[in-house]
């Protein structure tokens, strides 16, 4: 096996775990098994669009791999405005 050939093998596998990761998490979030505000929940969509960019990315899908990249912001914005205080004091 070539090298290209192996890592071309070990980006698919990474972006099906990146999508096995998103829908887990989109799956337990539908079947009320976690919540949306919930760490596990945000950590398997970050986790899995990392994923995804990477495999994205390697298969020339800039388009997936920007929408992924947005989804990480959104996940990481999410975990760290709940750290925040409101100024609302709420």
């Amino acid at each position: 096996m070539v090298a290209s050939d192996a890592m071309a093998v070990i980006v698919e596998v990474i972006g099906w775990g990146g999508a096995v990761a998103v829908l887990l998490a989109y799956g337990l979030v539908s079947a009320e098994r976690v919540s949306s505000r919930s760490w596990s929940y945000q950590l398997l969509n970050i986790g899995g669009a990392i994923g995804l960019v990477i495999n994205s990315t390697w298969n020339g899908a800039i388009p997936s791999a920007v929408v992924n990249v947005i989804w990480i912001g959104i996940g990481v914005y999410a975990l760290t405005a709940r750290r925040q205080p409101s100024s609302t004091g709420q």
